[in-house]
């Protein structure tokens, strides 16, 4: 062989039949994926349950679903409050229909009350771990500052900054407990 024979470039066709052979076609198939299979069967996820998963699991629907489990945990924390202890002055003198329309008063200013915390909470913790890209205690935490601060700081400054810190504090002793058990 000559020196100028080694030397030669190749042609695209040529070119095109090596990196086929040596790389593979450009498309790959589903079924020709290879997935070791460590704790059972492994599937992969169409693009509709990947659709799916990715709207439950958005800020949006995070904050709406807080927001209807808050009002009715909020109703039924009323609703016990209510019944337990009347608010009325004179309450051998009341009818039955005035001490349903104050428990009906409580249970809502309850469940109102919880609702928007469930989803002030929620919609701050999901921006914060959208920010931050990780899932730690830390989200919670600074999640329940902002959630106790902004409550709080319609009382005043002092509130809010006792609330930041007070709603930070329970935060994160939750998720503490939630994370130390499971």
């Amino acid at each position: 062989m000559s020196q100028s024979d080694t030397k030669r470039a190749l042609t695209p066709e040529e070119w095109s039949f090596l990196t086929h052979y040596f790389v593979g076609n450009d498309h790959r198939y589903r079924e020709n994926i290879i997935i070791p299979r460590t704790l059972g069967p492994v599937q992969i996820k169409s693009n509709e349950e990947k659709r799916v998963e990715a709207f439950f699991e958005s800020c949006p629907f995070k904050s709406l679903m807080s927001c209807v489990m808050g009002y009715g945990l909020g109703a039924a924390i009323g609703l016990f409050s209510s019944s337990v202890g009347p608010t009325a002055t004179n309450v051998e003198q009341q009818t039955a229909r005035q001490v349903f329309q104050e428990m009906k008063s409580t249970t809502l200013s309850y469940a109102k009350n919880f609702a928007m915390i469930g989803a002030l909470f929620s919609a701050v913790e999901c921006s914060i771990e959208t920010m931050r890209g990780k899932s730690d205690w830390k989200n919670g935490t600074y999640a329940g500052a902002v959630t106790g601060g902004l409550i709080g700081l319609r009382a005043g400054v002092k509130a809010g900054v006792l609330g930041a810190a007070g709603f930070a504090a329970f935060s994160t002793a939750i998720d503490y407990y939630m994370h130390s058990r499971f």
